[in-house]
Parts: C-alpha cells; structure tokens; sequence
C-alpha cells in the first residue's frame, strides 16, 4: 500500500529509508544505492528516490561515509560455524575498529530477507551471509547497496565471492596421513551423498588412494548420514561383511564416535589394529573420543578472518570473484 503525504505530517515519527523506498516504489537497496549516490542506478529512479526522500523530510545517511559496522547473516541454527565463522571475522576487523552485527535466518529466505532489509536500514558497509552446509545457495543479487561475501555455502553465481573449506584436501590430507602411517586396508564411511560437502571429501579420499594405488576396503564409499548412528551401523556392515580393513577413515567427527563405539564392543583396538579418523574436528565429539579422535580441522576461524579481509577490500573499491577454497589443517591424537 502506498504511503500518502499525510503519515509525515508534523508530530509523525520520522521517515525511515524503508519508507522512502515504498513510497518511491523501489527496493531499500535501491532507494539506499540512489540516495548514497552509487553506480548501476538509472538517472530517472535516482531523480524519483531523491524527490521522495525530501518529500518525506527523511533524514537518514545521504553519504558515502563508512559506519565501521557490517552484517552477518547465517543460516546455521545451533552456531557450530556461524560462531567461529563470527570470532574469526571480529578478530580480523579488529577490536574497536568494526562492530559485526549476527542475525540468524534460521534456513528461512523470507528471515533472511527481514535480517537484509533490516541491516540496509542500519547502513552497514557490507555484508557476510553463512551456510548450514557447503550446498551452493541462491544470490542475494547484485542490486544491493554493499558489497556481499558468501561464506560456506557458495554463491550459485559465479561473479559473487564466495569463500568455502577446501573439502577435496581435506579428504585427500585425511588418506594421504593414513596411508603414510602403514594403513593400506582403508574403509571410507561418510554422510547423505546429497551433500556437496560428502561427495568432496569422498573425492579427495579416493584421488589420494587412487595415487597411492591402493583400493578402498570394501570397494566403495558408504554414504550415509551424518551421525554416530550412521557410524555404528556402517561399522557394523564392515565387520560382519567380512572386509578386511585396517583403518576407517569417517567423513565427520559424529560418523567416527559411532565407528570408535562399535570397535570397542567388538574389541578391536584402536589405533593397533584398526585407525579411525574423523573430519571436521568439532571438539565436542573429538575430545571426548575414547580414544581422543584424530581429525581435520575445516580452519572455521581463519574462513572468517579471510572472509573480514575480503569484505573490507570490497568496501574500499577492490572487489573479487569466484570460489575461494581455504586449505584444512590435519589434528593428530590417539585413534590414528
């Protein structure tokens, strides 16, 4: 419904850029681009947003100044990347210097759209959106005020910068450590096939193999899914199947617990007879292993401070493209 004249009369609250843009009948990022005096603007939409703003007396920002704030979007629910996703960014922003503004879009676009909208309105210099999962996801567009980093999850667009763990090393990196251990009988057990993040890491273990020339135990990856049930059921086929393995090499931490649960009733020890590595290195499941769990860490944190050096080169006029993968680090302890 379009705002009349009459909502700004004196005693109204002030107008708000959402306002402007309604009025105008334009997107906020739009309104913000034309009223800050950016790019990729047509000189008629600008010219309407301008009259509508001092139509509406709207005295928000109308400069190019930065507001030393940023936003950050995630999508993952209970904070296991977001938030080291978030410490890693505050560290390269540095204390004092940038304010990051966390919001959770819970999987829900019309959240997100909210969270956008929003942090538009608060002026922020740019903007950091998380994944769940490392599934590439819809671009916000480039109708946007503020440059974006797409974080985890890519951008389906490939003229976004996206910034995501390199899932083939760090598969690749989990075999080769095996293998050069004296493991040659190696099992591959991992998550739902339908994840990018699993069909990755499965490549990387079985380029590396391949390298190696060695074959996977039991002919083939066990796609599953990601959880210590999976973990103990695939383990369970392993054993009773008859393969002859002498490692286990799980495509998550929660997939290597329940593989670990199941040696141990069976009383196959671990790491003498048989080595069980995880991947991800999510200290709730790798700390408490019995044994402590070897796995490769996805550098979470270091993902964030790339993605804050990223954004504020953007900010300042540099702007990158394309699919960035950060290189895993591998983190030994007792299972291998």
């Amino acid at each position: 419904m379009t705002m009349s004249d009459q909502q700004y009369e004196s005693g109204k609250p002030p107008a708000k850029l959402r306002d402007v843009a309604e009025m105008a009948g334009v997107s906020i990022a739009t309104a913000s681009k034309a009223l800050n005096g950016r790019v990729h603007v047509h000189p008629a939409t600008r010219d309407k947003v301008l009259r509508t703003a001092e139509k509406l007396s709207f005295a928000g920002k109308i400069s190019s100044k930065h507001t030393g704030t940023v936003g950050l979007i995630t999508s993952d629910l209970d904070g296991r990347f977001s938030i080291p996703i978030l410490m890693g960014a505050e560290d390269a922003f540095g204390t004092g210097r940038v304010s990051v503004m966390l919001c959770d879009a819970r999987g829900d676009s019309i959240r997100e759209q909210y969270h956008l909208q929003a942090l538009l309105e608060k002026n922020v210099d740019g903007l950091i959106l998380v994944g769940s999962t490392t599934d590439p996801r819809k671009s916000l567009g480039h109708d946007l005020p503020v440059p974006v980093v797409y974080v985890y999850a890519p951008s389906e667009d490939p003229t976004d910068l996206s910034l995501v763990p390199d899932d083939r090393q760090a598969g690749a990196e989990a075999a080769v450590y095996l293998v050069r251990s004296g493991r040659s009988r190696i099992a591959h057990i991992t998550g739902d096939v339908a994840y990018t993040a699993a069909r990755d890491r499965a490549a990387g273990v079985e380029a590396a193999l391949a390298e190696a020339k060695l074959p996977l135990a039991g002919g083939e990856t066990l796609y599953g899914a990601w959880s210590e049930s999976w973990g103990r059921t695939a383990t369970e086929r392993l054993i009773n199947g008859g393969v002859d393995f002498d490692a286990i090499l799980c495509g998550s931490d929660q997939i290597a617990r329940g593989a670990l649960e199941i040696l141990r009733e069976h009383q196959i020890a671990v790491p003498s007879q048989v080595a069980v590595m995880g991947l991800d290195n999510w200290h709730l499941f790798v700390e408490g292993g019995r044994p402590l769990l070897t796995s490769v860490d996805m550098n979470l944190e270091g993902l964030g401070r790339a993605a804050a050096q990223r954004l504020s080169e953007a900010i300042g006029g540099q702007v990158a493209q394309g699919i960035e993968r950060m290189p895993c680090k591998l983190v030994v302890r007792e299972s291998a």
